[in-house]
């Protein structure tokens, strides 16, 4: 296997495309092949959203990647060259980066009541996600506007929401729209790719604490390295409901906790809520989600899945000290809530 130098980028031989090189790196077989430095990872990534690869060179680089398993290093270089690209500005300044990237299937996203709590005890929140990309999955864009919210199209917009309600979401197409078309690519490819892990890390607001949820846990341990190469005070990665950052609270959570200021990898467990597992509703409702809210009806998974999704928020900000003080705080902020609130939203 060929060393890399992690200063130095391949250079074309005659007459080859620029982007050449990159795929030869990782399609030159078991012995000549070998992952990118992250310096390559960051202009490789560069090189496509700036649109300067062709369509078959990319979809060779990504399942070649795909194949080998993307590495810590090669994450890092690609977030770096995706944030550079998102023009982010330097002044807006956030708690807590929330990425929502898979849709809901088999429950409500009760998640929106945890990030809506959160805001109101005044911590900031920005999320990013990509939707559609998965039939017959309800996607946070159309869960807001059942609530009479709205996603952001840019950041001006973002910092208004981020003044106003203390929570923003901006999809991926408003800051990274070659990268969103990278996750559409999904259904053509038939597999997932290195761009559903590095959409998650990308945190283009510089926040202290990041969440993440993921389907497969074996991930975790990647996320959590990568987010120690990128400097992240905090990121706490959990295999959240359907892949969002939302706790089922039928299961014990696992929380796998890393922090590039002191180097620790953790892994925490917090206990099960539940001793039986709830029925799946037969669909989702945000018309429920509001009766519940408003109080008018009740849903002990819901509430349940709301409030222990704060409170992991809570602990990961050194906000509670303790899981069960973040419980506890949680509950009270879900007691005390606003159920006016959302009077006017009609649901569906």
């Amino acid at each position: 296997m060929e060393d890399a130098d992690t200063n130095t980028l391949p250079e074309a031989k005659p007459g080859e495309h620029p982007f050449a090189p990159y795929v030869r790196i990782l399609g030159k077989g078991k012995k000549g092949s070998r992952s990118l430095s992250r310096a390559e990872a960051r202009d490789a990534m560069s090189r496509i959203l700036r649109g300067e690869v062709e369509d078959v060179q990319l979809g060779a680089f990504l399942m070649l990647l795909r194949v080998k398993e993307e590495t810590a290093e090669e994450l890092a270089g690609f977030v770096e060259a995706v944030r550079q690209d998102s023009r982010a500005p330097d002044d807006l300044v956030v708690d807590i980066d929330w990425s929502s990237y898979a849709g809901k299937r088999r429950h409500c996203p009760w998640f929106l009541f945890s990030i809506v709590l959160l805001a109101g005890y005044g911590l900031k929140i920005f999320i990013h996600g990509a939707e559609g990309h998965t039939p017959e999955r309800l996607y946070l864009s159309d869960t807001l506007r059942a609530f009479g919210l709205s996603p952001a199209s840019d950041w001006d917009q973002v910092r208004h929401q981020l003044d106003h309600q203390g929570f923003s979401y901006l999809p991926l197409q408003g800051f990274a729209p070659r990268l969103a078309d990278l996750i559409d690519l999904r259904p053509v490819l038939g597999l997932r790719s290195p761009v559903h892990s590095l959409s998650r890390l990308i945190n283009p607001l510089h926040a202290p604490v990041v969440l993440q949820g993921i389907f497969h846990p074996p991930y975790a341990d990647l996320h959590q390295q990568t987010g120690q190469l990128l400097g992240y005070r905090r990121i706490a990665v959990i295999r959240g409901e359907g892949g969002e950052i939302e706790r089922n609270p039928d299961n014990e959570m696992k929380v796998f906790r890393a922090s590039a200021v002191t180097g620790e990898r953790s892994e925490m467990v917090w206990p099960a809520l539940f001793e039986r597992r709830h029925v799946k509703p037969e669909s989702l409702s945000t018309a429920h989600m509001r009766k519940v809210w408003q109080g008018t009806e009740s849903d002990t998974y819901g509430e349940a899945a709301a409030v222990s999704t704060a409170a992991l928020a809570l602990y990961e900000a050194s906000i509670a000290g303790s899981r069960d003080d973040a419980l506890a705080l949680a509950g009270q902020l879900w007691s005390e809530r606003d159920r006016t609130r959302f009077d006017s939203a009609g649901g569906v």
